[in-house]
């Protein structure tokens, strides 16, 4: 993400990265760019996720980009939001899940 992140910056938008604090805290993370929010629990990341994006795009990465991409999607079934989804399937990485 720190990539994507930078990329986003340097064109002008407004970055807001949301971690776990256990994750901040434990040196997890590389250097944030734009603002950074500090949650404790994996809930509370998904409703700020939530609460301050516009759409939602998920990256190839690991189990919890899935089961993050899966809340998301049962929140839009659930009429919670209403915002457009998309998985990037780069190099064919979600094939195999």
């Amino acid at each position: 993400m720190g990539c994507v992140s930078i990329a986003a910056h340097i064109g002008g938008s407004q970055i807001l990265g949301i971690i776990l604090t256990a994750l901040a805290e434990g040196n997890f993370v590389g250097k944030t760019v734009g603002e950074e929010l500090r949650v404790p629990t994996m809930q509370d990341r998904i409703w700020k996720m939530l609460d301050n994006s516009d759409a939602f795009i998920a990256l190839p990465g690991g189990i919890g980009t899935l089961e993050e991409n899966f809340q998301i999607a049962s929140w839009a079934q659930l009429n919670i939001h209403h915002k457009p989804i998309s998985l990037l399937n780069v190099d064919s990485f979600f094939k195999n899940y």
